[in-house]
């Protein structure tokens, strides 16, 4: 079974799955670091080289091969939603879990990633708050497709949200020894 965490770059997927992963014993796969570290470049290279399409090519591609383990929390970019493909393969692997958060602490989410700027291009040329609107118009429908449960992460500290999750997926019961099986 894989676990993926969807969302919009700044919900918590990142912070979020490693505690989840540490809860159940399993492994964790933050996936744009992983794509980056493949391919050699960083999500803003590989954007400049070949634009969005070579990413998400590159980023189904991982994603596949991710989502065909056992045992794994995974995060995938804001972005993996969009490839129809992508998304039943999450639902296929296991339960999907969408977090949100409101616009204003997504952008101080942001603001407040010093990788932000280094590694993530614009998708719209539009300033951040404009962006992140459109980009969410357009993703919500999709999020929502994949999701089995949806999950607010404003004012939440992560050990609630990690009990959350648990318990909304019914995984309070299982056991380290089972987790890591």
């Amino acid at each position: 079974m894989v676990i993926t965490l969807i969302g919009y770059r700044g919900a918590g997927k990142s912070t979020i799955g490693p505690a989840l992963a540490a809860r159940l014993s399993w492994d964790f796969v933050d996936a744009d670091p992983e794509i980056e570290r493949r391919a050699g470049r960083t999500i803003r290279e590989i954007f400049a080289s070949g634009g969005e399409a070579a990413f998400r090519t590159l980023e189904a591609e991982s994603l596949a091969e991710f989502l065909a383990r056992d045992r794994l929390v995974l995060a995938p970019g804001g972005g993996a939603v969009l490839n129809a493909q992508t998304r039943e393969r999450m639902r296929t692997a296991g339960p999907v879990v969408w977090l949100t958060a409101p616009i204003d602490l997504i952008l101080e989410r942001m603001q407040n990633d010093p990788t932000t700027g280094q590694r993530r291009p614009s998708l719209t040329g539009l300033p951040p708050r404009k962006e992140i609107e459109q980009l969410l118009a357009q993703r919500e429908p999709l999020y929502a497709d994949a999701a089995t449960i949806r999950l607010d992460t404003a004012g939440r500290d992560v050990n609630s949200l990690v009990d959350e999750i648990c318990r909304r997926l019914s995984l309070g019961e299982i056991s380290s020894a089972e987790a890591g099986r």
